[in-house]
C-alpha cells in the first residue's frame, strides 16, 4: 500500500513538473491583453472630468448672475489649485469659499 501511495505521489509530482515545463515554453507565445479596457477606462474619465467641468462652470455662471444681473462673469477660480494664478487682460478673482 505505501509503495502504490509513493508511486502516486512520484507521478503527480512529475506530471505537475511535466506541466510547468510545457507552460514556461508556451507562456512567451500567448497572446498579449487587450488595452482596449485601459482605454475606455481612461477616455470615459476624460470625458466626465470634461462635462463635470462644464456643468460647473455653468452653475458658477448662474450663481454669479443671480448676484449680479446684468453684469459680465468673471474667470472661475480653479478649484483644485491654492498657488499664483495670473490672469491676462482681467481684474483679479474673488476668493474661494
Amino acid at each position: 500500500m505505501t509503495t502504490y501511495l509513493w508511486r502516486k505521489y512520484s507521478d503527480y509530482l512529475h506530471t505537475k513538473w511535466e506541466k510547468e515545463v510545457l507552460w514556461t515554453m508556451v507562456d512567451p507565445f500567448k497572446r498579449p491583453k487587450s488595452f482596449t479596457p485601459l482605454a475606455a477606462i481612461y477616455i470615459s474619465a476624460f470625458y466626465i472630468g470634461v462635462i463635470g467641468a462644464a456643468i460647473t462652470e455653468q452653475l458658477y455662471k448662474e450663481k454669479y448672475w443671480e448676484d449680479h444681473p446684468g453684469e459680465a462673469v468673471p474667470i472661475m477660480r480653479p478649484k483644485f489649485y491654492g498657488g499664483p494664478w495670473k490672469i491676462n487682460k482681467g481684474g483679479l478673482l474673488p476668493p474661494n469659499k
